[in-house]
């Protein structure tokens, strides 16, 4: 059993890798093992690049047999974070995505050196974890309320991907849901939406996220194969 730690920004994405991801990783000899940014008992978030750091140094360095890799959001991080301004230029998600996480390694290489990072991978999700939750709008209008699926559908619609949808701090999708259905809560109808939809359906809608997926079981693939 390969262990890999996700360091989390917040409780929801930590329930997400424990009550949906780990299920289906478990049967392939991964471990996945999820815990919030900062010091245990904080709620997470803050997502400064030295606590961040901090973070992935205590787990590769501290658990040298194990993986490590990142569950935040694109549309959270502070702006002197590595490679946000100039990613916040670029067209597509993919070209975001791509442009902050090269960024991050390249920052980390420069403390870390390169040897710990060959079990590092990381991954951003664009551009919050509700983007995700739009890979099947029934499944999600089922986990708020049915009059909801139009609007859903109609914005999942107007997107090539899941990952695509956000044009503004005032249309992200978490802020779309809340437009449709305003009693929403993130920890509550954000995991039951997901546990419904599991994951070869979001892998399926969101590109970067598979790929993220993807490049885990590889690492642990190629691990086993040392």
């Amino acid at each position: 059993m390969t262990r890999v730690h996700i360091i989390c920004e917040g409780q929801t994405e930590e329930q997400f890798i424990s009550e949906v991801l780990a299920e289906a990783f478990w049967p392939k000899g991964i471990y996945l093992q999820p815990a919030l940014i900062g010091r245990p008992g904080h709620k997470g978030g803050n997502l400064k690049f030295e606590r961040l750091y901090r973070d992935i140094e205590l787990r590769l360095l501290g658990d040298k047999d194990a993986l490590c890799t990142t569950f935040f959001d694109f549309y959270g991080l502070p702006e002197d974070f590595p490679g946000k301004q100039e990613a916040s230029q670029k067209r597509f998600a993919a070209e975001r995505s791509c442009t902050v996480l090269d960024a991050m390694i390249e920052a980390l290489c420069e403390k870390l050196g390169e040897a710990p990072l060959r079990r590092f991978i990381p991954y951003i999700q664009m551009h919050e974890f509700e983007g995700l939750l739009f890979s099947d709008p029934e499944a999600l209008s089922n986990n708020l309320d049915r009059s909801a699926l139009a609007p859903l559908q109609q914005i999942r619609n107007s997107f090539t991907s899941p990952e695509e949808i956000n044009n503004s701090p005032q249309t992200a999708p978490s802020k779309r849901i809340q437009g449709i259905y305003p009693r929403y809560d993130k920890p509550l109808h954000g995991t039951l939406a997901a546990l419904e939809m599991g994951t070869d359906s979001i892998r399926q809608a969101c590109p970067l996220f598979s790929d993220w997926l993807e490049r885990i079981e590889d690492k642990v693939t190629q691990m086993a194969g040392c």
